[in-house]
């Protein structure tokens, strides 16, 4: 008989449980916060983040998202099984983003297989994408608490726990994928995995989501002065706040479910995200100016409850570690390839594709980082310019 590997903890108590500590659905978009220039408060932009490569549900959205519709409506509240259906155990994953063409869902599937695999049909998984499960703060919170087995948020989400996890997408800290890897690989790296711990839940691999580009519908961005004046939604994350407040635009934290709405009412000029992210929502239909500046990488999280985890036997426990760099491996792969096809439509879908000199961008935002030491530590990023520095010098 299948049994769920997962704390006894019951629904009900559970619900109140995350009633009490988490944020329902629509309360980030019925509150969105517009901050002119530096009227943003660093302190609270921490407390509070919001992931990435949510699913958009939004007015417009209906003909432009069926593919995320039709998978909400047919999962109704309901994960997906995957593995064997006499396997002694079964693991709950959830994330905010798809199944198929998404590096978090391309993860799950390879971290599902290997362990499947390796524990001989022991272990299945039940899926819980597109926030089919709960919002995406919720579910760290559901993992914290052991409502919910495994989770895939955003490690500028994740800050709101471990202040630290934020350090990476400071930015043009990393010049491309090899750097970030390098630094998520090192010693760094296995640093900021083990800051999880006491925090309920253990981060087991990051999971790429690619280097943030930006879009909007106003004019093309070619120098720092062009983002002036702007509303520019960011994610709820202290350094990519800080960043464009500092470039003069008007920061607006609106809920990742209503970008695409935002966007094409007019509500926001434009947005930032990975290539991946900005084809997965659609948001090239509502946006003429793309401008490839690579400001900001952006990863996730491989998360799995403490207590589940060490109530494991250890072969079980080896499993899953092995399965999480399966899962690290494939995403990282996927995006790679991912972004090259997206930046070649993009000479196709949008108006304008631009290709500024990032250097008067980086001089403009340096204050960034002084802005945000009393958040996230001056340690951990000095650790990575460090590193750095060392692994450019190689």
């Amino acid at each position: 008989m299948k049994k769920a590997i997962q704390l006894s903890i019951g629904t009900a108590a559970a619900a109140l449980m995350l009633a009490a500590c988490g944020v329902e659905s629509g309360d980030d978009a019925n509150n969105n916060n517009n901050n002119a220039g530096g009227n943003n408060n660093a302190d609270e932009a921490a407390d509070n983040n919001d992931g990435e490569n949510d699913n958009g549900n939004n007015d417009e959205a209906d003909n432009n998202n069926d593919d995320n519709n039709e998978n909400d409506a047919a999962n109704d509240g309901e994960g997906e099984t995957v593995g064997e259906e006499d396997a002694e155990h079964e693991i709950q994953i959830g994330w905010n983003s798809g199944l198929e063409d998404d590096s978090k869902g391309v993860a799950a599937q390879a971290f599902a297989d290997y362990v499947a695999e390796e524990s001989g049909g022991d272990v299945a998984f039940e899926f819980f994408p597109n926030e089919t499960y709960a919002t995406s703060p919720e579910m760290i919170e559901a993992v914290q608490v052991g409502a919910l087995d495994m989770a895939l948020p955003g490690a500028n989400e994740l800050a709101s726990v471990v202040p630290e996890y934020a350090a990476l997408s400071l930015p043009f800290l990393t010049e491309g994928a090899d750097e970030a890897h390098a630094v998520l690989d090192s010693e760094v790296g296995d640093h900021l995995l083990d800051l999880s711990e006491g925090t309920g839940f253990y981060a087991l691999s990051d999971v790429e989501l690619g280097f943030a580009q930006i879009t909007n519908d106003v004019r093309p961005i070619e120098a720092p002065e062009d983002v002036e004046g702007l509303t520019i939604r960011s994610p709820d994350d202290v350094s990519l706040i800080e960043t464009f407040n500092t470039l003069g635009a008007s920061v607006s934290t609106m809920a990742y479910t209503e970008l695409y709405s935002g966007l094409s009412q007019g509500v926001i000029d434009g947005q930032f995200n990975p290539m991946p992210s900005i084809y997965d929502q659609d948001m090239h239909e509502v946006q003429d100016y793309l401008s490839i500046t690579n400001h900001s990488y952006y990863y996730s999280y491989f998360i799995v409850n403490d207590e589940l985890f060490d109530g494991m036997d250890e072969e079980l426990q080896d499993i899953i570690r092995e399965g999480a760099i399966e899962a690290r491996d494939a995403a990282r792969e996927f995006i790679a390839a991912e972004e090259e096809e997206a930046l070649e439509r993009a000479e196709d879908e949008f108006e304008e594709v631009s290709y500024p000199d990032l250097e008067p961008f980086q001089e403009a935002v340096e204050p960034v980082y002084e802005e945000v030491e009393d958040v996230m530590g001056a340690d951990i990023i000095q650790q990575m310019q460090d590193f750095l520095d060392d692994y450019r010098a190689e």
